[in-house]
């Protein structure tokens, strides 16, 4: 017994359910504005009763545009990566756009113009790279016509970029340590090769010495919770160690749990302050004292511009847009004793 195989539903199919010809069926799939609201409604609610899946290689033809946006990233262990990564997303759905991600396995020129290869030869309309350094060097250029956004790097600012502010984020935590009377604050930093770790560092150092604050010998983890520990097994020991600034909560984490270890109180004898506000920040014990950067709103505004750009044709180079960031205040900092 063989099984009739169901025709997908066509354009014609729809255009005889909203009562239209299938030119104002074909104006609707492929987003033409010459198409009245009402009649637009129409279409649309046939289409979606019947199934009906408009052709994106038959729109790219008519439009000129495959509404696809496509990531490169190389860390999305990273927390700001992963919710850039999730903002961007969203973002672009609501603009009725796909997004296709491209992990490149290292910061390396070749992984670069490999991911770019495969995302424009899956056709994308433009790209947003997250945190890729490697782009500073001037021997690597992007795809010639695709428009390119930069999320936090590029601090020669070659192409159109969106970052939370992290300098502002740094200032504020090391500012608000100075401000509880600690007369200095030690900083446990992210790893070299991160741009967010550098600047975040830069401005920890510069509010020091504004202060006129000894500035104490850096501290680098790697991001994760267990390098906090390791480093906070270290600073426990050091009496004069009464400020803690962690570049990003999950160092954070690890340096709570070696200074509860070490018998040093928290926010008694050691305030700490952590960076990216997690959601399991305000549960950390005691809760987490910490910078909160608006992902949400660096995805909409990396989308914003490469769309600007699709529609225009007109480079936004140059381009640098700084989301601020907020302190929230916990329960892990005080005065000192």
């Amino acid at each position: 017994m063989t099984t009739a195989r169901i025709r997908p539903p066509s354009q014609a199919d729809v255009a005889a359910l909203a009562g239209v010809s299938t030119q104002t069926v074909s104006r609707v799939a492929n987003e033409r504005p010459n198409v009245d609201r009402d009649t637009r409604d129409r279409v649309i609610s046939a289409m979606r009763i019947l199934g009906y899946q408009r052709n994106s290689a038959a729109r790219a033809l008519a439009t000129g545009h495959f509404h696809m946006l496509g990531v490169i990233t190389f860390d999305l262990s990273a927390h700001g990566n992963a919710r850039t990564l999730e903002a961007i997303s969203r973002a672009a759905s609501a603009a009725g756009y796909s997004v296709n991600v491209a992990s490149a396995q290292a910061q390396t020129e070749g992984a670069v113009r490999q991911a770019f290869s495969q995302l424009t030869g899956q056709a994308v309309d433009g790209i947003v790279l997250i945190e890729a350094q490697i782009l500073d060097r001037p021997g690597l250029h992007p795809p010639p016509g695709v428009p390119v956004v930069i999320a936090d790097g590029d601090p020669e600012q070659r192409f159109a970029s969106v970052d939370n502010n992290q300098a502002a984020g740094a200032r504020a935590a090391t500012e608000h340590l100075l401000g509880l009377g600690h007369g200095t604050v030690w900083h446990v930093a992210g790893p070299q090769d991160s741009y967010s770790a550098r600047r975040r560092a830069m401005a920890w150092h510069a509010t020091l010495k504004e202060a006129g604050a000894v500035v104490p010998p850096l501290r680098i983890g790697d991001w994760t919770a267990a390098s906090g520990y390791r480093l906070g097994q270290e600073l426990a020991l050091r009496d004069d160690v009464t400020a803690v600034f962690a570049a990003n909560d999950h160092m954070a984490l690890g340096l709570l749990r070696a200074l509860h270890e070490a018998g040093r109180s928290v926010p008694g004898d050691v305030s700490v302050v952590g960076f990216d506000d997690v959601a399991e920040a305000a549960c950390f014990w005691p809760p987490l004292t910490t910078v909160q950067q608006d992902f949400e709103e660096v995805g909409r505004q990396c989308v914003a511009l490469l769309l600007d750009q699709i529609a225009t044709g007109r480079s936004a180079a140059g381009t640098a847009s700084l989301v601020p960031p907020r302190l929230v205040r916990r329960a892990s900092t005080g005065a000192p004793r």
